[in-house]
């Protein structure tokens, strides 16, 4: 493994070397990727056809046209800094390496959320401390945290990974997250096809998992998006097995706005509370 200067962005202005150079054991392939955040050009050589496949894009994203490893997306242990920007969350190293969070290697302090199913490494989400997000290229999505949901009656859906490590905090391994966020507002329209249900293709890619859920915890965030995303969330799994979070109040006009609030501010207990007090669902006013 080598670290140079990226041939696109020359090290940026910093002059960084942020190139990363592989060759594995057996010479079979070489690959490189520069983790300057806006250059993210990446690539695969095979030593069979020398044929090079360039896979090229901008703030750190990686169009994967191969299998995702450790190794590929050069993905290590959580170092002490991050370590303890978790533990300010009240997220614990245990919980951390039980979810196998772990960081981009280089001078840059950049999280990365491995997804995986059964096991397998499947997609990565990105994120740096000052909240850039980016997602792996070219992979399925699909819920943050499936394994923890495959034989679970009862689920909870969160918003954020690190919504997802909090409610593990609190007692919750069977909480998933949303990969993507959630949209502004409610869709007018009728859901469309599996096939053609663009931004919720998560819920479709884990169909098998939800479908086995006879009671679903909507956790996700408190504001307007959250609602909306609850919404979206209770169409297409069915209101009927819907249950709906209300967080803590903050003060008389406001309330906490997600799990991970909630756990820094008010405690495990006061999260357990909210989750244990979520309401069947009814149809959220957005006004």
């Amino acid at each position: 493994m080598g670290i140079l200067l990226s041939n696109q962005c020359k090290g940026g202005k910093s002059i960084h070397r942020s190139l990363s150079f592989h060759i594995n054991r057996n010479w079979s392939y070489a690959l490189w990727r520069c983790f300057n955040l806006q250059c993210g050009w990446a690539g695969k050589v095979f030593a069979d056809t020398k044929k090079a496949y360039p896979v090229v894009g901008r703030h750190g994203k990686l169009t994967s046209s191969w299998p995702l490893t450790m190794e590929s997306l050069r993905l290590q242990m959580l170092g002490n800094e991050l370590l303890a920007y978790f533990a300010e969350r009240m997220i614990s190293k245990e919980t951390l390496e039980r979810n196998k969070v772990m960081q981009v290697a280089g001078d840059q302090k950049i999280i990365a959320f491995t997804y995986r199913q059964n096991g397998h490494l499947v997609g990565c989400k990105y994120r740096t401390i000052e909240k850039r997000y980016w997602q792996e290229r070219n992979t399925e999505k699909y819920l943050y945290g499936l394994d923890d949901i495959a034989e679970a009656d009862e689920i909870i859906i969160v918003e954020g990974e690190i919504d997802k490590l909090s409610l593990e905090e609190a007692g919750y391994c069977n909480c998933v997250s949303v990969p993507s966020g959630a949209p502004q507002t409610v869709s007018l329209k009728e859901i469309p096809s599996p096939e053609k249900d663009t931004r919720f293709q998560y819920l479709w890619n884990c169909e098998d998992y939800l479908d086995k859920a006879s009671r679903i915890i909507l956790a996700t965030d408190g504001d307007v998006p959250g609602q909306s995303l609850a919404e979206e969330l209770a169409r297409r799994l069915g209101r009927e097995r819907c249950w709906r979070v209300h967080w803590p109040k903050k003060d008389e006009a406001n309330s906490f706005k997600d799990a991970n609030e909630v756990l820094e501010y008010l405690g495990a207990d006061a999260l357990r509370d909210a989750i244990d007090n979520a309401e069947l669902y009814q149809m959220q006013s957005l006004d």
